[in-house]
């Protein structure tokens, strides 16, 4: 599979129709149930104990799997192109981003390769400056940039943004079975925690800690770096928008935070380069290209960051 390594320009129009009411319903349910469980997570874990070391270890390596596939997968191979996979790791990387209940894998694409296409300006589908400069109109947009955009019944034109992906039947499969995949990230846990533990009390827990919770705490790391890391933060590299680096983000993120190099050189395939910047997504990348599974790696270099640095 050849991907875009830009998103494409055509004629054809950037929005394909509107969200039919079940989709939307759909929305409301993947953001509002794992959210509810973060919101419970903590007065539960106090008052009653519930949480344990499985359901720890469980959640860590879930929540693990599905931001590299979130990270590496949906957004540096999927997206833009970084490096080429073998088929093995692209479905691999499919599925594992799946597992983290933001979208099916086409969907994510074309609404990321919109907001590249036209960052922090009219058609930006999720930018934090679409309401004006003053207080109000950027508390405004926190919340759009966040989650309020995931609300908008507006659909992405796949056909315009990812004509790639939607060539290749392996990603089409992964896309059309998104709701299993949605349910298997929630329902794998639980019986993990209910065999650990010889439980149903065990397996309940790692539902709620290793399946919602998770899926929530992930969920917000991933809408930070649209909605934080494009108003507050540091820009060394010059980028046509306001794309920002937080540093305290980085861990969770994986490395996505380093968010004004991304914007400065999107195809590139680390986002911390300079001294100190943590990349995780980078590691997974680096490990898979010795490996053999991934090939073409765009890794930066000393000339193209000092072209690239603001001044």
């Amino acid at each position: 599979m050849t991907l875009a390594a830009d998103p494409p320009r055509s004629g054809k129009p950037v929005l394909a129709g509107t969200r039919a009411l079940p989709q939307q319903i759909g929305v409301y349910v993947f953001v509002f149930t794992p959210l509810a469980a973060l919101l419970a997570a903590i007065p539960l874990a106090v008052t009653v104990g519930f949480l344990g070391w499985v359901d720890v270890v469980i959640g860590v390596v879930f929540y693990a799997v599905t931001c590299l596939g979130i990270t590496v997968g949906y957004h540096r191979y999927f997206t833009h192109g970084s490096f080429k996979a073998n088929r093995g790791l692209k479905i691999a990387l499919a599925l594992a981003g799946s597992l983290a209940m933001q979208g099916p894998v086409i969907k994510w694409v074309a609404d990321h390769r919109r907001h590249h296409a036209f960052s922090d300006k009219e058609g930006d589908p999720h930018s934090p400056w679409l309401f004006g400069t003053g207080p109000k109109a950027l508390a405004k947009g926190f919340w759009h940039s966040h989650t309020g955009w995931l609300f908008d019944r507006d659909l992405t034109n796949e056909e315009r943004f990812t004509p790639d992906l939607l060539r290749d039947t392996d990603l089409r499969r992964v896309d059309a079975l998104f709701g299993l995949w949605s349910a298997l990230t929630l329902l794998v846990p639980a019986l993990l925690g209910g065999l650990l533990t010889w439980s149903w009390w065990g397996a309940l827990t790692a539902l709620f800690w290793a399946g919602l919770v998770r899926v929530a705490l992930l969920h917000h790391v991933t809408w930070s770096i649209n909605s934080i890391c494009h108003i507050w933060g540091a820009r060394p590299f010059a980028a046509r928008d306001r794309s920002a680096n937080v540093w305290w983000l980085a861990l969770f993120s994986a490395g996505e935070s380093w968010h004004n190099l991304h914007h400065a050189d999107p195809t590139c395939a680390r986002h911390g380069v300079q001294k100190g910047q943590v990349d995780l997504s980078a590691v997974a990348i680096r490990g898979f290209e010795r490996l053999g599974w991934a090939t073409a790696v765009r890794w930066p270099t000393t000339k193209r960051m000092e072209r690239l640095a603001a001044d």
